[in-house]
């Protein structure tokens, strides 16, 4: 198989009613297990990296890894480039392979952010390649959390509709309570907000800091047009906390043993958020 583009996969999850989940996968390890659960589970994937994760591999390894490892499996993938920061970054991304790009420019001035949106709207098209932009800034839990703002700026429903009309973005990004790492406390979504941009904006949305999320509003968040939703924390905190337990009983101090036992807890958090977003049988 090969990767599709992004709007490929939200726009048959638009007409089917469900999302995509997105899943952080910082190795070729977590990238082989993202892929190979979806593939079992025959649900679609959004594989992503972003500015932290290409400190260990840069977009063009990021992308040849991702190319070899998808042809192993019958899977709907798309490559996505997350919260992207620089237009030259995204640049590298689209020549090395990847389908779908979010540049986020939520937390800079709202002209800014349109033109430098419009920007990347014109080259990804080079590349029939979809388009994530943000409006609103989605906060972070903690400092523990590299995405995300320092502020929460919520959604604003007519802006939105103006922006996707300036941009011509593929999908938005939404802020409506949601934030980025593993919640303290519940969530409590502004529903009423989301849907007044789901009927005022002609795009799919996409939800950020999904991890940890109560199920309930997940599928609420659903049922008013999200049709992404970005999971990273679960993962890296499954890993952590098995590494960190092996290595303080004195276990599997041979790192690959260690890796190998700390990734057996992703299958079941890539099933469950499958099964939630309601991919799960949609490829």
């Amino acid at each position: 198989m090969k990767y599709l583009s992004g709007i490929e996969l939200i726009k048959k999850a638009e007409k089917g009613g469900y999302a995509v989940p997105a899943f952080c996968a910082w190795n070729a390890e977590i990238m082989n297990v993202i892929l190979k659960t979806a593939a079992e589970v025959h649900s679609p994937v959004i594989v992503m990296q972003g500015p932290s994760e290409f400190l260990l591999l840069s977009p063009v390894e990021t992308a040849a890894i991702a190319r070899a490892l998808v042809k192993l499996y019958d899977v709907t993938a798309a490559l996505h480039y997350d919260h992207g920061d620089s237009l030259s970054v995204l640049n590298t991304c689209l020549d090395a392979g990847f389908t779908s790009v979010m540049l986020d420019y939520s937390t800079r001035p709202y002209q800014e952010n349109v033109n430098a949106l419009k920007e990347a709207v014109l080259v990804a098209k080079r590349f029939h390649a979809a388009v994530e932009g943000e409006l609103g800034a989605v906060g972070k839990v903690d400092d523990a959390v590299k995405e995300g703002s320092k502020h929460d700026e919520l959604t604003d429903p007519r802006k939105a509709r103006e922006y996707v009309e300036q941009t011509g973005v593929d999908m938005l990004a939404v802020s409506i309570g949601n934030k980025h790492g593993m919640y303290t406390t519940l969530p409590k979504f502004d529903f009423h907000r989301l849907q007044e941009i789901h009927e005022s904006v002609p795009i799919p949305l996409v939800l950020h800091g999904g991890s940890t999320t109560p199920e309930p509003d997940i599928k609420r968040s659903v049922d008013l047009g999200i049709r992404k939703i970005n999971l990273a924390s679960e993962l890296v905190a499954c890993v952590r906390e098995s590494l960190k337990q092996q290595w303080t009983e004195g276990k599997n101090t041979w790192l690959p043993v260690a890796l190998a036992e700390a990734t057996k807890c992703l299958p079941t958090i890539i099933r469950r958020w499958m099964k939630m977003a309601g991919s799960e049988g949609m490829a």
